[in-house]
């Protein structure tokens, strides 16, 4: 080998100056074709990726070249590996760059690589390598159940990144703003966002999203959907039969149940009755055949969950076979009733106007008869009072 040459002027650098500025001086003040000097590039990876590391060699005569980690272990020393980690390959070995790959990177590789030139003075570069970890899909955690009338608390976590996550909640297309917290796990962060918000039984199935956004991912973001699921008490409602039904036919009827939970066992009974022996029960189904005048009577279908009871009856008439039974619906009759009670209206408002235009009109007819009576009266007397009987017919002409 030959022998190390190093820059002299290299060699007058005071001893405080930091490594780091050593290196940044010696390469600007290094002008001789004999000063060596090393530069280092720093790098920035997403956790799980690869990372080049690499350091450039100014007027490089074959001195020794070793690159450590931010432990100071030593990974190449000339190119030949010397710690044995299988994730570090030398990819690169020039007399102007040195360049080595690491695979699989973790946040635990983050940290300062050192690229040292060995001369008379060692000259280093510190290659500072980032590892950016972007979210994972974050989570959704419920306190306590949402019940009819009540509060829900949703909190969205994204329990790692770095740096940390931003997240945000979303419903019908609009935010709703969120109480964040931020915890430091040490080289990566946990995040979460709560909401609270009210809820009836109509928000069932509703649907929010949460979504966390981070530089890692180039605008995209990672979103968690999420249906609220409310418990509230049973609805109850029996579907009856159409038409008439006689002896000898067969009844059907059907128990519509709504709930959350929905309940699993529906009650049929009979109020102050038994059920009848031919009576059938498949779940919200109930069913009589061959119907005869004893089974008359109110049926009843209940129903309960963890939150309510709900039950909703039924009247069951049974005709004889030949009764001639009127069935008129009722809108019909409401509608006749309508049209009756608006011409009645009309007829008494067209009463009332006639009297009254008659009333006015005969007392305006009294009115002027009593007039020509005085006119009269006056011309008269004028007329028995002699001479001054013009003068009291022209003051009463004019």
């Amino acid at each position: 080998m030959r022998p190390v040459r190093s820059c002299v002027l290299c060699r007058l650098l005071p001893a405080p100056f930091s490594l780091a500025l050593r290196s940044l001086v010696l390469v600007l003040l290094c002008i001789t074709p004999r000063c060596q000097a090393v530069q280092a590039e720093n790098v920035t990876v997403l956790e799980g990726g690869t990372a080049q590391i690499s350091c450039r060699l100014q007027n490089y005569d074959g001195s020794i070249v070793v690159i450590q980690n931010p432990r100071r272990q030593t990974l190449f020393f000339n190119g030949t590996r010397a710690l044995k980690d299988d994730r570090f390959q030398m990819v690169l070995f020039t007399p102007r760059l040195v360049r080595i790959e690491l695979t699989n990177v973790s946040v635990s590789d983050e940290g300062g690589y050192f690229c040292q030139l060995y001369t008379d003075d060692t000259h280093h570069q510190v290659a500072t390598l980032s590892v950016s970890v972007p979210p994972e899909t974050p989570t959704v955690e419920v306190k306590q159940e949402a019940v009819e009338g009540g509060e829900v608390e949703l909190t969205c976590v994204s329990p790692r990144s770095k740096p940390a996550a931003t997240l945000r909640w979303i419903r019908n297309g609009r935010e709703i703003p969120g109480v964040m917290s931020q915890q430091d796990n040490g080289k990566t962060f946990s995040v979460s966002s709560t909401i609270r918000i009210p809820v009836e039984r109509k928000d069932n199935g509703a649907a929010l999203s949460c979504e966390a956004f981070h530089p890692a991912l180039g605008g995209q973001k990672r979103i968690r959907h999420y249906r609220l699921d409310v418990y509230f008490a049973p609805t109850v409602r029996i579907v009856p039969p159409t038409g008439i039904l006689r002896e000898g036919d067969s009844l059907s009827l059907t128990c519509s149940v709504t709930g959350n939970p929905l309940p699993r066992n529906i009650q049929w009974s009979k109020i102050n009755d038994t059920l009848p022996e031919r009576a059938e029960i498949s779940g919200p189904t109930f069913q009589i055949s061959r119907l005869s005048q004893s089974h008359n009577g109110t049926y009843l279908c209940q129903a309960q969950n963890n939150y309510g009871r709900a039950a909703d009856h039924y009247t069951l008439l049974v005709y004889d076979p030949g009764a001639v039974v009127e069935t008129h619906s009722a809108v019909p009759y409401a509608v006749i009733g309508g049209v009756l009670a608006l011409l009645v209206f009309t007829v008494i408002c067209v009463l009332i106007v006639t009297i009254w235009c008659s009333v006015r009109q005969k007392g305006s007819y009294l009115t002027h008869e009593a007039s020509g009576l005085d006119e009269h009266g006056e011309v008269q007397e004028a007329f028995l009072n002699g001479n001054d009987a013009s003068q009291g017919k022209k003051e009463y002409l004019l």
